[in-house]
């Protein structure tokens, strides 16, 4: 597939070359012609470098998050650097010293004044506009100190000027595009990841509600039948399904079958149950939670106290933590003792520990 960079090298490369062959084109004899083949040698040799100069960071696909790394990779590291410098010194000075004093204003012999403004325009898209502006000067100084202000000018300085100047604005005007594009793509991303979340969350609110008519829909039913006269059997019921509410919404992550069966016992013989997940099951996989669940039912299972309080812990070595309390004998009725107190370990913790 033909690309835009792939044009662009072809262009560079076809045009330097005809830049090159131009000095090639002599129209009249010259003192050193071996000079002029070499000074040509090394401006095609060095330009080339340049334009196909790649570092292991150049990839024809790269993630937005790290095309400033890629554009950081592509600009061309000091080797090519130190060549292009010396290309913009030797290559003018050579030339305008083999052609001899009668041939530096004919085209064979000022090829180079293009030929040097492209290798920099070259520089300036690899990432270098210091260095090429510095080469374009040293190109200025020795055109002129060699043929004149004014034939200097006249015979393409000025053009090469403009196509530097020219070739910054492309680059600043495409990398600050570039950024432009990066910004939006994570905004794009961010955007995108608020309306997933809120698909999830309404998801898990048509679950809950779906759950809240499955549990409280037949105790609804019976109370609108009896006109709100229920029994004790009813009433006790309408607790249960309130508390089994109260477990789906606070604590799902501690709930299985068996828990749910217990926690049920629990509130039919009177105790007062409460569940939280405060999020210290999270990161935990469902193989991990059901070892967890198991260790609650049984807690739970051996369990008479007349409050319950089933709350997930923040340390790292505590999955859950169970307290008990119940009336104590002989006691104020607004106080309770301790009867119950288990902490379920974390069983990779238990793991670590075993192993240490």
């Amino acid at each position: 597939m033909i690309s835009v960079k792939n044009i662009l090298t072809l262009l560079a490369v076809a045009f330097t070359a005809y830049m090159a062959a131009r000095g090639l084109w002599w129209t009249e004899p010259v003192s050193q012609p071996l000079v002029i083949v070499a000074a040509l040698g090394m401006y095609v040799a060095v330009t080339w470098l340049c334009i196909f100069w790649q570092s292991s960071a150049d990839a024809p696909e790269v993630e937005h998050d790290d095309r400033d790394r890629a554009r950081r990779g592509q600009r061309l590291p000091v080797l090519p650097l130190v060549l292009a410098i010396a290309c913009a010194v030797v290559v003018p000075n050579a030339i305008s010293w083999a052609v001899g004093e009668g041939a530096r204003t004919e085209s064979f012999a000022t090829w180079y004044i293009g030929g040097i403004g492209a290798l920099m325009v070259i520089v300036i898209v690899r990432g270098r506009p210091w260095t090429a502006w510095a080469g374009f000067a040293l190109l200025a100084i020795a055109s002129i100190a060699w043929m004149g202000v004014l034939p200097a000018i006249q015979l393409g300085l000025i053009g090469s000027l403009v196509w530097l100047v020219v070739a910054q604005l492309v680059v600043h005007s495409v990398n600050r595009a570039a950024r432009d594009t990066s910004r939006l793509t994570l905004l794009q991303r961010a955007a995108s990841a608020w309306q997933t979340s809120q698909v999830v969350r309404q998801r898990e609110r048509r679950v809950q509600v779906q759950k809240a008519l499955a549990v409280a829909g037949p105790v609804l039913t019976r109370t609108v039948a009896q006109g709100g006269e229920l029994t004790d059997d009813d009433r006790l019921e309408a607790r249960i399904a309130e508390g089994r509410l109260r477990d789906e919404m606070r604590g799902p992550r501690l709930l299985d079958d068996d828990v749910r069966a217990e926690l049920e016992r629990a509130r039919r013989r009177g105790a007062n149950v409460t569940v939280l997940d405060e999020g210290g099951l999270d990161d935990v996989d469902e193989e991990t939670l059901a070892v967890i669940r198991a260790q609650l039912a049984d807690t739970l299972r051996s369990a008479s106290s007349d409050r319950l309080y089933i709350r997930t812990s923040p340390d790292a070595r505590v999955a859950v933590t169970v307290v008990g309390r119940s009336p104590s004998v002989g006691a104020p009725s607004d106080e309770d003792a301790v009867d119950l107190w288990r902490e379920i370990p974390h069983p990779d913790a238990a793991r670590h520990a075993d192993a240490g």
